[in-house]
């Protein structure tokens, strides 16, 4: 008896996006089903390359397939294609489909280290990633990124360089190493504006931006200039940096961005020599506040020299050590930030569909 392929898609119905609480089929990422004799061959579409529940999602359509009577073989191929965050009648940026800001109350949490290694690990996973250094008066992203000198441009536009498969644009390729910006609001917000349309970015995936600290112009200028998937939060777990996280998710959410999750950079030190660890800045407060806030908790990162070294050398731990502690830490981190934009995607179609 022949294998209908009804009876191999009402199995697959039985396997649900961990994430999105839907099954495969009603979700679309069912993108092919082929039956040759007892042997069936799937293909499963996910949200993102750098999905943390690959593996399950597979497990779960290898063992729903076998469930078909008359399967004796079954082969799972696994694809990805990120979703923009909004409908194509939006205006955005062509060929970007999200932008994500990364973003802290205030300075000195590691935010751009934290942008740097995230950025890293989504181009690894296999996603086509941008970093756009929205910190005018204090670009260090060439330098962590092992970048120098000025870009090239082609026409009117500006090709980004490129590390580590990361397009990258900064003020720091614009301006000499010991120059100060000195700028008020209206150039700052038309540097925004010239990094968004006159940077050749191509197709991305992910534009990850990293915000200088607090309130200010930029995030103004970059909530007005294009429409955001969201924002993360970074910060240490003390008291006075919880707080002032708080003042930048207020921020956001006046200007109706949404939050993506927090992300506790700093959380505490493994000592490399005696094995202990110490809770330099406190540790959980990153939990507790997101918890408390109602948002994603996305993760902690601990002190890591290692991570300070790759900062100042322009090689992030990501690379030069992926099983290092905190490398593992920044790789799930970014899994978990994409699996957020992926429930992000699905949230906005269906808050559409409502409203027709």
């Amino acid at each position: 008896m022949a294998i209908a392929e009804s009876e191999v898609l009402e199995a697959l119905k039985t396997v649900q996006d961990p994430d999105l609480h839907k099954d495969l089929v009603t979700l679309g990422l069912i993108k092919e089903t082929k039956i040759t004799g007892s042997k069936v061959s799937v293909t499963v579409e996910l949200t993102t390359p750098a999905c943390p529940l690959k593996g399950k999602i597979k497990l779960d359509v290898e063992n729903a397939l076998r469930t078909v009577v008359g399967v004796k073989e079954v082969d799972v191929q696994m694809t990805a294609n990120v979703r923009p965050a909004f409908a194509a009648d939006k205006k955005g940026i062509k060929g970007i489909k999200n932008v994500i800001s990364i973003a802290s109350g205030k300075g000195g949490v590691g935010k751009s280290t934290v942008s740097v290694n995230l950025a890293v690990a989504l181009a690894k996973s296999g996603a086509s990633v941008g970093l756009m250094d929205a910190d005018i008066y204090g670009p260090n992203i060439p330098l962590m990124m092992g970048l120098s000198g000025k870009p090239l441009a082609e026409g009117n536009r500006i090709i980004p360089p490129q590390n580590y498969g990361v397009k990258i644009m900064s003020m720091g390729f614009l301006i000499a190493e010991d120059q100060a910006v000195i700028w008020r609001g209206p150039m700052l917000h038309g540097a925004i504006q010239q990094f968004l349309s006159d940077v050749n970015w191509g197709e991305l995936d992910y534009l990850l931006v990293d915000l200088p600290p607090g309130t200010g112009d930029v995030q103004l200028s970059l909530s007005q200039a294009v429409p955001m998937t969201g924002s993360v939060m970074v910060t240490t777990p003390q008291a006075v940096s919880l707080q002032d996280v708080r003042k930048g998710i207020a921020m956001f959410q006046k200007v109706r961005v949404p939050i993506l999750g927090l992300i506790e950079n700093m959380s505490y030190f493994n000592c490399a020599h005696c094995g202990g660890r110490t809770e330099i800045f406190s540790h959980g407060g990153g939990r507790r506040a997101a918890e408390s806030l109602g948002i994603k908790f996305l993760g902690e990162v601990p002190i890591d020299t290692k991570v300070r070294e790759g900062g100042d050398t322009g090689k992030p731990i990501v690379i030069t050590d992926p099983a290092a502690e905190a490398a593992m830490s920044f790789s799930r981190i970014a899994e978990y930030l994409a699996a957020e934009v992926s429930i992000s995607h699905f949230s906005n179609q269906d808050s559409v569909k409502l409203s027709l």
